[in-house]
């Protein structure tokens, strides 16, 4: 198994060989959604991924708070006051790798072990806004606008034409280190253009506090950091 590392000299990203990592065997989505809302409860400060909104939980149930963040719904009010959990990278791309997921895309692959790993893997999920993950989709990351107002004054914007989305630029480096993670985890290749991408993204949005303390509670609750975090946060 390898990890991609950064060098810190010029900032590129290369993979090295290390230790494979001990498998939970209770991975799968419900149970990370369930770890999440401990993780989240415990450092209520944070804010949501794509708009920066402050959020809250009722038991399981996150609720936004609009008034702080300018967050105006552009379509689905009901969806866009509640808090999803949003796979970094989407579960077409690593599930289309699977035989299940041919078969019959994201129902047949309910029992498959290795889906429920990927799909349950907190290195990959992020609190987001309902009605925003919801436009996501399974869009490409990508860069494309300098206007931002379909969500009144979160920086993320959607092209649905283009299938593509533009996440605001605080968390460009974290989503090119979850990129990395999820591509070296579970053998996905990454496009010429995603590379390219997630290298410039992780270059020059290097971690912060929040995206380093994460990382390591997420290595107590699953048993596997993310390396190239690590490697930036020591």
């Amino acid at each position: 198994m390898g990890v991609y590392v950064v060098n810190s000299r010029d900032g590129s990203v290369s993979l090295v060989q290390v230790e494979q990592p001990i498998v939970n065997s209770k991975q799968n989505f419900n149970w990370a959604k369930n770890q999440l809302v401990k993780i989240y409860n415990e450092n209520s400060e944070q804010t949501e991924f794509y708009c920066g909104c402050e959020f809250s939980f009722n038991n399981k149930k996150g609720t936004v708070d609009f008034t702080k963040c300018g967050y105006k719904p552009r379509k689905n009010q009901t969806r866009a006051e509640r808090i999803e959990w949003e796979h970094v990278m989407p579960a077409e791309n690593f599930g289309r790798h699977l035989q299940c997921w041919r078969d019959g895309g994201r129902k047949a692959c309910k029992k498959d072990v290795t889906f429920n790993l990927m799909e349950g893997d907190i290195h990959n999920l992020q609190p987001a806004i309902g009605e925003v993950n919801g436009d996501r989709s399974n869009y490409r990351y990508s860069q494309f606008t300098k206007e931002f107002n379909q969500y009144g004054k979160c920086q993320s914007a959607v092209d649905f034409k283009g299938r593509k989305f533009q996440p605001r630029d605080e968390i460009r480096g974290t989503i090119a280190r979850t990129y990395f993670y999820m591509s070296n985890k579970y053998n996905i290749n990454l496009s010429d253009a995603d590379y390219k991408l997630m290298t410039e993204w992780n270059k020059m949005y290097p971690p912060k506090q929040w995206e380093c303390k994460r990382n390591q509670q997420i290595k107590q609750i699953q048993g596997n950091d993310n390396k190239l975090i690590t490697s930036q946060c020591n």
